[in-house]
Protein backbone atom coordinates (compact mmCIF):
# COMPACT_ATOMS: atom_id res chain seq x y z
CA UNK A 1 0.00 0.00 0.00
CA UNK A 2 1.27 3.21 -1.27
CA UNK A 3 1.96 6.23 1.96
CA UNK A 4 0.16 8.60 -0.31
CA UNK A 5 -2.41 7.69 -3.17
CA UNK A 6 -4.18 10.71 -5.04
CA UNK A 7 -6.69 9.38 -7.77
CA UNK A 8 -8.37 11.36 -10.53
CA UNK A 9 -8.21 14.69 -8.55
CA UNK A 10 -9.59 17.51 -10.00
CA UNK A 11 -10.69 20.65 -8.82
CA UNK A 12 -12.74 23.56 -10.07
CA UNK A 13 -12.69 27.36 -9.18
CA UNK A 14 -16.06 28.18 -10.57
CA UNK A 15 -15.47 27.64 -13.98
CA UNK A 16 -12.13 27.61 -14.08
CA UNK A 17 -10.60 23.84 -13.91
CA UNK A 18 -7.08 24.57 -11.95
CA UNK A 19 -6.96 20.70 -11.52
CA UNK A 20 -7.44 17.97 -14.05
CA UNK A 21 -7.39 14.20 -13.04
CA UNK A 22 -4.00 14.28 -11.13
CA UNK A 23 -2.47 11.39 -10.11
CA UNK A 24 0.15 9.88 -7.49
CA UNK A 25 1.90 7.37 -5.54
CA UNK A 26 4.25 8.11 -2.80
CA UNK A 27 5.74 5.42 -0.76
CA UNK A 28 7.49 5.41 2.26
CA UNK A 29 11.11 7.49 2.33
CA UNK A 30 10.53 9.08 -0.73
CA UNK A 31 12.07 12.00 -2.47
CA UNK A 32 9.36 13.26 -5.16
CA UNK A 33 9.48 16.67 -7.02
CA UNK A 34 6.12 18.30 -8.45
CA UNK A 35 7.33 20.89 -11.04
CA UNK A 36 5.45 23.26 -13.32
CA UNK A 37 5.48 27.31 -14.78
CA UNK A 38 3.48 29.94 -12.67
CA UNK A 39 -0.09 28.94 -12.66
CA UNK A 40 -0.20 25.08 -13.23
CA UNK A 41 -1.63 24.10 -10.11
CA UNK A 42 1.16 22.40 -7.83
CA UNK A 43 0.03 24.66 -4.57
CA UNK A 44 -3.57 23.68 -5.71
CA UNK A 45 -2.45 20.10 -4.87
CA UNK A 46 -1.12 20.39 -1.69
CA UNK A 47 -4.31 22.76 -0.83
CA UNK A 48 -6.18 20.02 -1.66
CA UNK A 49 -4.08 16.74 0.34
CA UNK A 50 -3.81 19.32 2.84
CA UNK A 51 -7.53 20.09 3.45
CA UNK A 52 -7.58 23.49 3.07
CA UNK A 53 -9.53 22.89 -0.59
CA UNK A 54 -12.08 19.99 -1.41
CA UNK A 55 -11.81 18.41 -4.55
CA UNK A 56 -14.13 18.88 -7.01
CA UNK A 57 -13.81 14.58 -8.07
CA UNK A 58 -11.28 12.56 -7.43
CA UNK A 59 -10.00 10.56 -3.92
CA UNK A 60 -6.86 11.27 -1.27
CA UNK A 61 -5.30 8.05 1.07
CA UNK A 62 -3.47 8.17 3.23
CA UNK A 63 -1.85 5.92 5.37
CA UNK A 64 -5.29 3.88 3.96
CA UNK A 65 -7.40 6.71 5.74
CA UNK A 66 -9.45 8.81 3.16
CA UNK A 67 -8.65 12.54 3.45
CA UNK A 68 -11.64 14.10 2.26
CA UNK A 69 -13.81 16.27 3.58
CA UNK A 70 -11.39 16.19 6.82
CA UNK A 71 -10.02 19.40 8.20
CA UNK A 72 -6.13 20.35 8.20
CA UNK A 73 -5.56 19.85 12.17
CA UNK A 74 -7.12 16.36 11.52
CA UNK A 75 -5.01 15.65 8.23
CA UNK A 76 -1.79 16.95 10.35
CA UNK A 77 -2.71 14.76 12.98
CA UNK A 78 -2.39 11.64 10.68
CA UNK A 79 0.84 12.56 9.61
CA UNK A 80 1.76 14.80 7.09
CA UNK A 81 3.35 18.26 8.06
CA UNK A 82 4.03 20.97 5.35
CA UNK A 83 5.71 24.58 4.40
CA UNK A 84 4.30 27.16 2.64
CA UNK A 85 5.31 29.28 -0.63
CA UNK A 86 5.51 32.88 1.61
CA UNK A 87 7.15 31.56 5.33
CA UNK A 88 4.15 31.61 7.47
CA UNK A 89 5.39 31.68 11.31
CA UNK A 90 4.27 33.76 13.73
CA UNK A 91 6.21 37.06 14.09
CA UNK A 92 5.32 38.34 17.08
CA UNK A 93 6.27 34.88 19.11
CA UNK A 94 9.83 33.68 19.60
CA UNK A 95 11.22 31.11 17.61
CA UNK A 96 10.27 28.20 20.07
CA UNK A 97 6.66 29.44 20.47
CA UNK A 98 6.42 28.68 17.24
CA UNK A 99 7.55 25.10 18.03
CA UNK A 100 5.92 25.03 21.14
CA UNK A 101 1.77 25.74 19.60
CA UNK A 102 2.45 23.42 17.06
CA UNK A 103 2.38 20.71 20.00
CA UNK A 104 -1.16 21.42 20.34
CA UNK A 105 -2.54 17.89 19.82
CA UNK A 106 0.17 16.49 22.61
CA UNK A 107 -1.35 18.85 25.09
CA UNK A 108 -3.81 17.42 27.59
CA UNK A 109 -4.47 19.51 30.26
CA UNK A 110 -7.85 21.55 30.64
CA UNK A 111 -9.04 25.16 30.95
CA UNK A 112 -9.25 24.59 34.74
CA UNK A 113 -5.45 23.41 34.32
CA UNK A 114 -4.67 27.01 33.29
CA UNK A 115 -6.51 28.69 35.85
CA UNK A 116 -4.94 26.72 39.04
CA UNK A 117 -1.52 25.94 37.36
CA UNK A 118 -1.99 22.30 38.31
CA UNK A 119 0.68 19.79 37.99
CA UNK A 120 -0.80 18.23 35.08
CA UNK A 121 0.26 21.69 33.35
CA UNK A 122 3.57 22.16 34.31
CA UNK A 123 4.33 18.60 33.06
CA UNK A 124 3.08 18.93 29.70
CA UNK A 125 4.59 22.25 29.30
CA UNK A 126 7.95 21.06 30.42
CA UNK A 127 7.32 18.32 27.94
CA UNK A 128 6.52 20.13 25.07
CA UNK A 129 9.08 22.63 25.87
CA UNK A 130 12.25 19.91 26.06
CA UNK A 131 10.66 18.61 22.72
CA UNK A 132 10.92 21.27 21.02
CA UNK A 133 14.65 22.14 22.50
CA UNK A 134 15.92 18.49 21.20
CA UNK A 135 14.54 19.29 17.73
CA UNK A 136 15.49 22.92 17.20
CA UNK A 137 19.50 21.51 18.40
CA UNK A 138 18.97 19.08 15.99
CA UNK A 139 18.55 21.93 13.43
CA UNK A 140 21.10 24.32 14.79
CA UNK A 141 18.88 26.26 15.79
CA UNK A 142 19.13 26.79 19.53
CA UNK A 143 21.06 30.51 19.50
CA UNK A 144 17.51 31.68 18.14
CA UNK A 145 15.45 30.08 20.87
CA UNK A 146 14.35 33.55 22.04
CA UNK A 147 14.52 35.60 18.82
CA UNK A 148 11.29 36.68 16.99
CA UNK A 149 11.49 35.31 13.44
CA UNK A 150 10.70 38.58 11.32
CA UNK A 151 14.36 39.27 12.86
CA UNK A 152 16.09 36.32 11.24
CA UNK A 153 18.02 36.24 8.01
CA UNK A 154 15.67 34.82 5.58
CA UNK A 155 17.29 31.17 5.08
CA UNK A 156 17.26 30.71 9.16
CA UNK A 157 13.50 31.35 8.91
CA UNK A 158 13.09 28.61 6.24
CA UNK A 159 14.61 26.21 8.69
CA UNK A 160 12.07 27.57 11.48
CA UNK A 161 9.39 26.86 9.08
CA UNK A 162 10.96 23.16 8.82
CA UNK A 163 11.42 22.45 12.10
CA UNK A 164 8.11 23.42 13.10
CA UNK A 165 7.06 20.92 10.49
CA UNK A 166 8.44 18.26 11.95
CA UNK A 167 7.04 18.69 15.43
CA UNK A 168 4.22 16.57 15.13
CA UNK A 169 6.48 13.57 14.11
CA UNK A 170 5.13 13.80 10.16
CA UNK A 171 5.46 10.86 8.03
CA UNK A 172 4.84 12.84 4.92
CA UNK A 173 6.67 16.11 4.57
CA UNK A 174 5.22 18.77 1.65
CA UNK A 175 7.61 21.94 0.89
CA UNK A 176 6.18 24.70 -1.22
CA UNK A 177 9.25 25.90 -2.84
CA UNK A 178 11.30 26.30 0.11
CA UNK A 179 13.71 28.06 -2.00
CA UNK A 180 11.39 30.62 -2.74
CA UNK A 181 13.70 33.91 -2.24
CA UNK A 182 17.15 32.29 -1.15
CA UNK A 183 20.36 33.25 -2.39
CA UNK A 184 22.70 30.46 -4.47
CA UNK A 185 24.86 29.77 -0.64
CA UNK A 186 21.26 29.69 1.05
CA UNK A 187 20.00 27.48 -2.27
CA UNK A 188 22.98 25.06 -1.61
CA UNK A 189 22.65 25.04 2.47
CA UNK A 190 18.49 23.88 1.59
CA UNK A 191 19.97 20.97 -0.50
CA UNK A 192 21.46 19.90 1.81
CA UNK A 193 19.20 20.17 4.96
CA UNK A 194 16.20 18.34 2.54
CA UNK A 195 18.76 15.41 1.87
CA UNK A 196 19.21 15.24 5.92
CA UNK A 197 15.53 15.76 6.83
CA UNK A 198 14.28 12.91 4.54
CA UNK A 199 17.13 10.98 6.01
CA UNK A 200 17.58 11.88 9.61
CA UNK A 201 13.68 11.83 9.90
CA UNK A 202 12.95 8.97 7.88
CA UNK A 203 10.30 10.58 6.69
CA UNK A 204 8.69 10.83 2.97
CA UNK A 205 9.26 14.64 0.63
CA UNK A 206 7.26 15.67 -1.54
CA UNK A 207 8.81 19.22 -3.21
CA UNK A 208 7.18 22.19 -5.09
CA UNK A 209 10.34 24.05 -6.39
CA UNK A 210 10.98 26.40 -9.08
CA UNK A 211 14.83 26.30 -8.60
CA UNK A 212 15.89 23.24 -10.92
CA UNK A 213 19.11 23.30 -9.26
CA UNK A 214 17.39 22.03 -6.07
CA UNK A 215 15.02 19.76 -7.89
CA UNK A 216 17.59 17.98 -10.22
CA UNK A 217 19.97 17.53 -7.52
CA UNK A 218 17.50 16.06 -4.69
CA UNK A 219 14.56 14.48 -6.44
CA UNK A 220 14.05 10.83 -7.20
CA UNK A 221 11.46 11.25 -9.59
CA UNK A 222 9.70 14.06 -10.87
CA UNK A 223 6.26 15.26 -12.15
CA UNK A 224 5.77 18.10 -14.09
CA UNK A 225 2.31 19.81 -14.95
CA UNK A 226 1.11 22.18 -16.66
CA UNK A 227 -2.73 23.91 -16.52
CA UNK A 228 -3.34 21.60 -14.13
CA UNK A 229 -2.72 18.41 -15.75
CA UNK A 230 0.59 16.21 -15.68
CA UNK A 231 2.18 16.30 -18.97
CA UNK A 232 5.62 14.13 -17.92
CA UNK A 233 7.04 12.22 -15.38
CA UNK A 234 10.20 10.35 -14.47
CA UNK A 235 13.87 10.57 -13.20
CA UNK A 236 15.50 14.09 -13.87
CA UNK A 237 17.37 13.37 -16.99
CA UNK A 238 14.16 12.42 -18.32
CA UNK A 239 12.62 15.42 -17.63
CA UNK A 240 15.21 17.49 -18.60
CA UNK A 241 15.71 15.66 -21.88
CA UNK A 242 11.12 15.83 -22.11
CA UNK A 243 10.57 18.08 -25.24
CA UNK A 244 6.79 18.57 -23.68
CA UNK A 245 8.61 20.24 -20.26
CA UNK A 246 10.84 21.92 -22.37
CA UNK A 247 8.02 23.74 -24.17
CA UNK A 248 5.87 24.41 -20.95
CA UNK A 249 8.89 26.03 -19.65
CA UNK A 250 10.54 27.68 -22.47
CA UNK A 251 7.42 27.98 -25.06
CA UNK A 252 9.44 26.14 -27.61
CA UNK A 253 7.63 24.22 -30.09
CA UNK A 254 7.90 20.60 -30.11
CA UNK A 255 8.42 18.48 -33.44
Amino acid sequence: MPLLKVDKLTHYFGGLRSVDNFNLELSENELVGLIGPNGAGKSTVFNLVCGLYRPTEGSITFNGNNLIGRYPHQITSLGIGRTFQNIRLWNELSVIDNLRIAHFSQIDYKLLDSLFFTGRLVRDEQKVTQEAMDLLDKFNLVPYVKELPRNLPYGIQRRVEICRALVMNPSLLLLDEPAAGMNQGEIGELINLVRWVKDEFKVTVWIIEHQMRVIMNICERIQVLDFGSIIAEGTPKEIRDNPLVIKAYLGEEVT
